[in-house]
């Protein structure tokens, strides 16, 4: 048995297209969606990133405007720009890009985030919502996952999910997302013993560590549906995941491969989040 391919790159296209025909609704009633990236300093990766949210925003009619500041900007400057944006009524979703220069507090930037604007999900009163249930902004890359699942055909309820990774940003909200859709759920982390007899209970298994090939195929439940949100380098300095891609493909129902897989689709989530924002900003 070979697993099937869950293809990131063209779900995140049709998701894309969903977000296109919302944004196509909203300006026809005047309202322009518009996503305010902050870039502090010059990480090539960050920059890479930001460039791509840029043209997904182009791509589905949405405005988007960076502020791109040095690396020594000062923590109350960048602050106060968050605090202009958040009073400003024609944008709709802002973001911080991660990480940030070491003399900025990155809780007190999240928290200085409008929870209204909160397009990647961090904000505490975010979490708060996603743990009681309540309307909120779920975080990009989980909430990707969750469609991908989705989209594989994998219904969670009553299925036993595994979790490997406790973040704040993938690991602890994707448990919250699988719990939500009636999923047992178990998470495991780097003080956990025996990881693999744990991993090969899971009916879904999502390795978000951020270790190269943690994941092996005798970890895995023959038939499980498999989701690699690591991005590392291999040997050869090539994008790989957090999972033993060609070994657990022989014995996993479904698999998210790297690149082209949970990383599309998390930028597309962050535009749901967007015209989402957009459009409780319309009423």
């Amino acid at each position: 048995m070979t697993a099937q391919i869950i293809d990131g790159k063209a779900l995140a296209a049709e998701v894309r297209a969903e977000v296109a025909v919302r944004v196509a609704a909203l300006r026809a009633r005047g309202l322009q969606p518009t996503l305010a990236v902050i870039l502090v300093g010059d990480n090539p990766a960050s920059m890479t990133y930001v460039r791509h949210k840029g043209s997904d925003c182009e791509s589905v009619g949405m405005r988007f405007v960076l502020d791109r500041y040095p690396a020594d900007l000062a923590e109350a400057a960048l602050l106060a720009r968050i605090e202009a944006l958040n009073a400003d009524p024609s944008v709709h979703g802002m973001l911080v890009q991660l990480p940030l220069p070491k003399h900025i507090d990155t809780n007190k930037v999240i928290a200085a985030i409008s929870p209204l604007k909160d397009a990647d999900g961090f904000h505490v009163q975010s979490a708060g919502a996603l743990m009681i249930g309540l309307p909120g902004f779920k975080p990009c890359t989980p909430y990707g996952c969750m469609r991908m699942l989705k989209a594989a055909g994998v219904d969670p309820k009553g299925k036993h999910a595994v979790v490997v990774g406790r973040s704040n940003i993938v690991g602890k909200p994707m448990a919250l997302l699988l719990l939500q859709a009636h999923a047992t759920v178990t998470i495991c982390h780097s003080a956990t013993p025996d990881l693999g007899a744990f991993t090969r209970q899971a009916d879904i298994l999502v390795a978000a560590v951020g270790r190269r090939r943690t994941i092996t195929a005798d970890m895995v439940k023959p038939g499980a549906a498999v989701i690699d949100v690591g991005m590392n380098q291999d040997e050869a300095g090539k994008l790989c995941g957090d999972v033993d891609f060609a070994g657990v493909r022989e014995v996993a129902g479904s698999i998210t491969p790297v690149p082209g897989g949970v990383g599309p689709m998390t930028r597309a989530m962050l535009l749901v989040n967007t015209v989402e924002a957009a459009e409780r900003a319309a009423g």
